[in-house]
């Protein structure tokens, strides 16, 4: 098997989960850093359009959104579980709140104007604008959060986490972490690195201990990687297959017909190719590129939308 390769930026909040999972797993990886903004034109090549942080990479193979990317991980290192048994379901349901309704949350707390520096750095006026065309680009035309609304609703779901601890475990769900815990955190996690608006977790001393066990995973052991050898990689290897993978027909389109993905909710870019997985879970099309050659990029069902290519 080729090595994980991992196609991030160091402020990016689901690239941290990611991280952090890496690290709970003691999984090595390969780290290749990517623009925060668009062009892309190195992931583009692997994606075909894909814009959204982070992506894995094992091979040929492209894996997109954090909710597949753990699966994935999860077949590589079944032991700890991310899925732990008693609560294998509910840890699935309250990671997708996390990713969603928390994390928009969060970010419509964290980029106060007072915030904008300790998030961003010491950038340009020019740098600046750049970065919120981008980001108002990949909402299109979703409304924002207003702050007093986010400021409310943040602090009512970390009462919420709160009471979730008040028992003394160790984690949301038990004595074990889950992919709940690693959900919850990155969303956190955005805030907490800020000092302007960290100060809005100091009322929930349990919810910041927590944070500080599952901060304490780390990212184990990786080595930095350039994008250019990434699609090196892609080209000299071969896509793994699709044995193992039962045919689920929800749209009344064949595998081998040309099809579109792209997310329900924001950066609706579309990744074209020839649909080779649907499965229960899991959507994926082959698609060739002139650098990295031919790869398959795998989306989850949940999240995303297909239709038959125009």
């Amino acid at each position: 098997m080729s090595d994980i390769i991992f196609h991030h930026y160091p402020i990016s909040p689901f690239s941290e989960k990611i991280r952090l999972i890496f690290g709970f797993k003691q999984l090595k990886w390969k780290s290749v850093l990517v623009p925060s903004i668009m062009p892309k034109p190195d992931v583009t090549a692997l994606t075909g359009g894909y814009r959204r942080t982070p992506v894995m990479q094992i091979g040929a193979d492209i894996y997109c959104d954090t909710a597949l990317i753990a699966d994935v991980l999860e077949k590589l290192a079944p032991a700890p579980s991310l899925y732990p048994a008693p609560v294998a379901g509910l840890s699935r349901t309250l990671a997708q709140w996390a990713d969603s309704t928390l994390f928009w949350t969060a970010i419509a707390y964290a980029f106060q104007p007072s915030a904008i520096t300790g998030i961003l750095g010491d950038v340009t006026p020019e740098q600046m604008k750049a970065f919120s065309a981008d980001r108002a680009a990949m909402r299109a035309n979703a409304p924002r959060m207003a702050l007093p609304e986010a400021t409310g609703q943040l602090k009512e779901y970390l009462r919420r986490l709160e009471d979730m601890l008040a028992t003394g475990t160790a984690f949301l769900l038990g004595a074990q972490a889950s992919i709940a815990d690693f959900s919850v955190y990155h969303a956190l996690w955005f805030v907490r690195r800020v000092p302007a608006v960290a100060g809005i977790l100091d009322a929930y001393p349990k919810v910041l201990a927590w944070m500080d066990r599952v901060a304490a995973f780390g990212d184990h052991q990786f080595e930095k990687m350039g994008s250019e050898q990434a699609i090196e990689v892609a080209r000299n290897f071969t896509p793994a297959g699709t044995s193992g993978y039962r045919f689920i027909d929800t749209h009344g389109i064949a595998l081998g017909e040309r099809v579109s993905v792209m997310p329900t909710d924001y950066a609706l870019d579309p990744v074209v190719g020839e649909l080779v997985i649907a499965s229960d879970n899991e959507l994926a099309i082959q698609r060739t590129d002139a650098r990295a050659d031919t790869v398959v990029v795998h989306f989850p069902r949940i999240g995303f939308q297909m239709k038959r290519a125009e």
